[in-house]
């Protein structure tokens, strides 16, 4: 455990958390979050986890663009003008993102295994290539980004264990409740929208 582990935990905390409560400033947060722990990953050699973070990195970027869109859209004289409207994701996308997800995973996993000392190479590909998956969804607003987070982030739990990151597997288990209550949130909020939809 590091002095940059334990910052690295508690922003990323922060940023799930403010997820969770469909709150603009998750994606500045969680930027800083995945700069920390790409340098925590290269030092631990865990190569997919930090092309995982150099991409969350513009992930975050996108996400954050594409919830300050929707944001600006909304009626600014409503009190809840920080927080974003959830969306359900259709079979058809629910469908192609896994298949993207199981492909990236090939790939990366082939490459990591074939020409760098990563360890837990396929492992670790698939959990980054499905990570992918469920930070795209988030950005675009669809609540099954949080089954798959929790999917996801049961396994990482495991991997960090293995690899000593104690304080991370920590991490992940209390993502995991957060993407429980992020699922019940959005869920929730959706539920609450779906009559006045109906009634417009």
């Amino acid at each position: 455990m590091s002095g940059l582990e334990i910052v690295a935990v508690i922003i990323s905390a922060l940023a799930v958390w403010l997820t969770a409560r469909r709150h603009l400033w998750c994606w500045p947060i969680g930027l800083v979050s995945v700069l920390l722990y790409a340098r925590i990953f290269l030092d631990a050699k865990l190569y997919s986890d930090l092309l995982l973070q150099l991409i969350f990195a513009v992930m975050q970027l996108y996400g954050w663009w594409q919830w300050s869109r929707a944001v600006r859209g909304q009626d600014n004289s409503q009190p809840d003008n920080h927080h974003i409207q959830p969306q359900r994701l259709p079979k058809s996308g629910v469908l192609a993102g896994l298949l993207a997800g199981a492909l990236g995973s090939v790939a990366l996993g082939y490459v990591m295994a074939s020409f760098t000392d990563a360890h837990i190479p396929w492992l670790d590909s698939a959990l980054t290539s499905f990570s992918l998956v469920a930070q795209f969804w988030m950005a675009r607003k669809y609540i099954a980004n949080w089954w798959l987070w929790i999917a996801v982030d049961i396994i990482y739990v495991g991997v960090y264990i293995y690899k000593d990151l104690n304080l991370t597997a920590g991490l992940y288990a209390a993502f995991i409740v957060l993407a429980v209550i992020g699922l019940r949130n959005w869920q929730r909020q959706l539920a609450g929208n779906q009559p006045a939809a109906a009634a417009a």
